[in-house]
């Protein structure tokens, strides 16, 4: 048969027909997690594959890091996450002949990932070498409500004539990595049989297997067991081995009959734990899993899901394309950390090994605040455990020679594991952007008690950091040298205007807990003198400004560097693999937006005048050689004005894995993007804005969107705000009687339930231009074909 489509529906992204050449991004599309538990969209059979993937949250194992020289201060031990044991593993035998979409016939294939059903359903018709047809079915899911269960409901069922059929379900631990995993080959190292077998069980429907890292130490179990329905006889076998176990059922069936087979599969990790207590553990989610049965499962994951689109859809009428990809963007945030619970959120969340599974700043930067306005429990628990990587953060920062706490840039328990210093150890706005995400929380929801529990500590060791990094001139202007801001192309530089203003946002944050808390505060041994220093930092930041230009340099002198040479039809991006560093730091050259991120988050600190003049100048000189800096572009875009440049920005960043535009979707999806998507729309295109303890909204909308509408989270209460070219309406979906005071434009109003509020919509003129874009980097709006797109842009 033909190679895939991707149709463009609202609610689904479905696959029909298999194409080899992208299997490993679309086991990356269709993967399935809690934010405990992730597995990939693998093939039920196991084969062809590209990268198997099942992972637990925070399980990981150490590499040896590379250095040519080391020095003082240097991580000495990388974090790796693992493959864990996989139980998605369902083999098939037709009359002795294994099932296996490379060899007969496939006369039809389809998958649907049903967004919100939450499930991976799949429908294959075979006809196998010998010439037997049959139709296998499938619907997995990783249960919302269940934390260490996932499910598998597979059928089989004759078409034309009797068959044999095996099925053989299986766990299977150190699976060979695949070549996505070897880049480094001390990673490749780590991950070759990172299990030790420690335990294995035989239960009465199936089997649990226990093992070990090597290094790390961490103890894993995995379990399965199985409902078998069957219109005849039925034999079943279990087996058991160091490093699988396979429950094996055969039958007989005539044409039109199902073999159905539900497949409970479990997971637990420790570091503390003993084996019996995490064995039993697991035990006990099969337990439960089979009490509840296959119904009640589906069933609970799609109330769970109905009460979240609930209050955060977002519905896009006139752009199909973007409708469906942010829908699909956004179920994924949600995978990324609904049931977390005090582990990391990777970059790639639990789809792939890419960056190692490393969390990094965008989590808080871009995935929290959208997980605090739809999800705030998970987004709750993402800075719980952030939190309690402080000691951590505290020993790292006394390597450094520095006060307060350190928050490494890359790691998976918390040690920082980044070998490369401009672009890690150097990255200080991290810290900031921590401390904001708390702050976030705390004036989004309304909720004090997680200010109280951990995040004024955060903030008042964050801000000594910022008190023993910078330092005040001789003029009392304030300074923070030798750091690298958001743009990764200019690194080691002096009065990052980013870091700056984030930083002295942090300085006043600590201020105001200490202000609120003066228990804590006082636990912590903070005095008045210490926060007067905070304020005094605080007011006398220095931010770089160029009279000359009118514009604000991403740092200090940037604005006086060489101009980088386009060539047009001779650059290539990225551009880090294809010149050196060296000569990237020392032009003026953007790899994602660094000022006008500053000026996104900071925006109280511009001027309108200073954000048109400002966006016009970084537009002609940022190369988006990251996935972080499309979505930033289309809110400050949006804002001044450039409504069709910033609806291309927004297809790139809410199709950077649909469209695979960074040709590496097959190593995991990039959340912070898929977060962008979500904010690009609704910071750029629906104008929201947090101020203080005010939600405000501004809408404006490209010619080609009709109506925009989205739903957020606000201290408790449920808000849609539905825009159109002529109107904007305001309905409060859920809260108390007293209605929610926010900011429509420039008035405030109160809307209360029953009681929308409609105010004509305000147009966005433009003070310049829209700019231009480096040679190559002029973002364009998708085309109808997914596929197609994807494969000219890869």
């Amino acid at each position: 048969m033909t190679g895939p489509t991707l149709p463009v529906e609202p609610w689904c992204l479905r696959e029909r027909g298999l194409d080899l050449q992208t299997l490993g991004r679309m086991e990356s599309l269709f993967a399935l997690s809690n934010g405990h538990l992730g597995m990939r969209g693998n093939l039920d059979e196991g084969e062809p594959v590209v990268q198997q993937g099942t992972y637990l949250s925070g399980f990981f194992e150490h590499h040896p890091l590379p250095y040519a020289e080391g020095g003082y201060g240097y991580p000495e031990s990388g974090q790796t996450i693992v493959n864990v044991t996989n139980g998605k593993l369902i083999r098939l035998l037709v009359d002795d002949e294994p099932f296996d979409m490379r060899y007969g016939e496939v006369v039809s294939h389809e998958r649907v990932l049903d967004l919100r059903a939450g499930t991976l359903r799949r429908e294959t018709e075979w006809i196998s070498p010998a010439g037997r047809r049959v139709v296998v079915r499938s619907t997995r899911l990783v249960s919302l409500t269940h934390r260490a269960v996932a499910a598998i409901a597979y059928e089989v069922e004759p078409v034309d004539g009797p068959a044999r059929v095996i099925v053989q379900s299986q766990l299977v631990a150190n699976e060979t990595p695949s070549e996505a995993d070897d880049g480094d080959p001390r990673v490749a190292a780590a991950l070759q049989d990172p299990l030790s077998a420690v335990a294995q069980d035989v239960e009465q429907d199936g089997a649990i297997l226990l093992h070990r890292t090597r290094t790390s130490g961490l103890l894993v179990a995995a379990g399965m067991d199985h409902d078998i329905e069957c219109p005849h006889q039925y034999e079943v076998e279990h087996e058991v081995r160091d490093d699988w176990a396979r429950t094996t059922v055969v039958t007989v069936l005539a044409p039109g009959e199902r073999l159905r087979v539900v497949k409970n599969v479990a997971y637990g990790w420790s570091g503390t734990r003993s084996e019996h207590a995490l064995r039993d553990q697991v035990a006990a989610a099969l337990t439960s899993a089979r009490y509840a049965g296959w119904d009640s499962l589906v069933r609970d994951q799609r109330a769970y899901l109905d009460d979240f689109w609930g209050s955060a859809d977002v519905e896009v009428d006139g752009d199909p394309i973007l409708q469906q990809a942010v829908r699909f963007c956004l179920f994924q945030v949600l995978q990324a950390g609904a049931r977390a619970e005090g582990r990391a959120i990777g970059a790639k969340a639990l789809t792939g090994t890419g960056y190692n599974g490393h969390t990094f700043w965008d989590v808080e930067g871009f995935v929290l605040p959208v997980l605090v306005m739809t999800a705030p429990t998970a987004a709750a628990d993402a800075l719980r455990w952030r939190a309690s990587t402080l000691p951590l953060a505290r020993a790292r920062a006394a390597t450094l020679g520095l006060a307060g706490a350190a928050f490494p840039w890359r790691t998976i328990q918390g040690e920082e594991t980044s070998a490369y210093w401009p672009a890690g150890t150097a990255a200080f706005h991290l810290n900031a952007v921590v401390a904001r995400a708390f702050e976030y929380y705390r004036l989004t929801t309304g909720d004090d008690s997680l200010d109280r529990e951990c995040g004024a500590e955060v903030l008042v060791e964050t801000a000594r950091l910022w008190m023993s990094l910078g330092h005040h001139d001789r003029s009392g202007a304030w300074h923070v040298q030798g750091v690298t801001g958001p743009d990764e192309y200019t690194a080691v530089i002096d009065d990052n205007v980013f870091t700056n203003l984030m930083a002295a946002r942090n300085l006043r944050s600590a201020d105001a807990t200490c202000e609120r808390n003066p228990d804590i505060a006082g636990a912590l041994g903070v005095d008045d003198d210490e926060r007067e220093a905070w304020r005094a930092a605080a007011a006398a930041v220095h931010i770089p400004y160029d009279a000359e230009l009118g514009v604000h340099p991403q740092c200090e002198g940037f604005t006086r560097y060489g101009e980088w040479d386009f060539h047009d039809g001779e650059t290539r991006y990225p551009l880090m693999l294809h010149a050196p560093y060296f000569q990237l730091y020392r032009k003026q050259v953007v790899k994602q937006a660094d000022l006008v991120l500053a000026m996104h988050w900071c925006g109280e600190k511009f001027t309108a005048k200073d954000k048109a003049w400002n966006l016009d100048y970084y537009e002609r000189r940022t190369v988006r050689d990251s996935s972080l800096s499309a979505c930033t572009q289309a809110v400050m875009c949006a804002e001044v004005g450039h409504l069709d440049l910033a609806h291309a920005y927004l297809h790139e960043a809410a199709l950077v894995d649909l469209r695979d535009l960074q040709g590496n979707t097959d190593q995991g999806l990039h959340i912070a993007s898929s977060a962008g998507a979500w904010t690009a729309l609704v910071d750029g295109f629906g104008g929201m804005r947090e101020r203080g303890d005010q939600l405000c909204v501004a809408p404006a909308l490209p010619a080609s969107v009709t109506r925009l509408a989205f739903r957020v989270l606000w201290h408790g209460m449920a808000v849609k705000v539905e825009a159109t070219h002529d109107e904007v309406t305001c309905t409060l979906l859920s809260g108390n009687g007293e209605g929610m005071s926010m900011r429509v434009y420039d008035e405030e109003v109160l809307v209360r339930a029953g009681q929308p509020v409609t105010r004509p919509v305000q147009r966005r003129e433009p003070l310049l231009p829209a700019p231009p874009q480096p040679v190559g980097r002029t973002p364009r709006p998708a085309g109808r074909d997914p596929l197609s797109v994807a494969r000219s842009a890869s």
